[in-house]
């Protein structure tokens, strides 16, 4: 059963790609973004890249699934990964995803944030911890479901709808300095955003760190539903 405490854990994986995977990943979206001449519309809108990085990607999940474990025992698997740019000016506004409701049975547990690239100045990621009362809905987990019994719920607060302004609450900002190479992982129920970018261009690759229950099984291996997501509606 999932818990809580494992909606808002936070884990870093040093050596998630080595420096030779990651110079393969930069050549390959390098190619395939002069190929495709995708610009995104907003500094929110992801590309699904080519296959050839999701399974360089998967298979680097699959090393790091141990330590993931650690901080979040209920993960099964990861979502196809989406690829973000962001150039000067651009920003994510601070949002937090949440969980869904309290009968839900594929869950985003997690998110996952590879950074390809760094800017120069500015487009730093950040997680805002907070105990105001207002981010959290009346709704608690009943017995018998996904997760544990009691388990309370944040609200789903986008930059644009929500019950709350989360720039307007008591909370305790934390930047995110990861060294090449790392990947981040946050719990869903995570306040976050990436402060506007000065200078340079910043490159992520994201996924959802997934739980849920089996649905079959296929070539002796348990068969689960994937549930889907993006940087948030900002």
């Amino acid at each position: 059963m999932i818990n809580t405490s494992e909606t808002l854990a936070v884990q870093t994986i040093e050596h998630f790609l080595t420096p030779e995977e990651t110079a393969q990943v930069t050549k390959i979206m390098d190619e395939h973004l002069a190929m495709t001449g995708w610009v995104p519309a907003r500094p929110a809108e992801g590309l699904t890249p080519p296959g050839s990085v999701q399974e360089l990607l998967d298979g680097a999940i699959e090393r790091a699934m141990p330590a993931l474990h650690r901080a979040f025992p209920s993960a099964l698997w990861v979502d196809p990964w989406l690829y973000y740019d962001l150039k000067p000016g651009d920003m994510i506004r601070v949002h937090v995803h949440g969980l869904g409701g309290p009968d839900e049975q594929l869950v985003r547990l997690a998110r996952v944030v590879f950074n390809l690239q760094d800017a120069e100045e500015g487009g730093e990621f950040y997680l805002d911890t907070s105990s105001c009362d207002e981010l959290w809905s009346d709704r608690r987990a009943g017995p018998d479901g996904t997760f544990a019994p009691g388990t309370r719920f944040t609200h789903e607060i986008t930059a644009r709808s929500g019950p709350v302004d989360l720039n307007t609450i008591a909370a305790t900002r934390w930047l995110c300095q990861p060294p090449p190479g790392t990947t981040l992982v946050y719990g869903a129920q995570l306040i976050h955003g990436v402060t506007p970018v000065v200078a340079g261009r910043v490159r992520k690759l994201i996924t959802n760190l997934c739980a849920g229950p089996t649905v079959g099984f296929e070539g002796g291996e348990a068969v689960v539903e994937h549930a889907h997501g993006g940087f948030g509606d900002q």
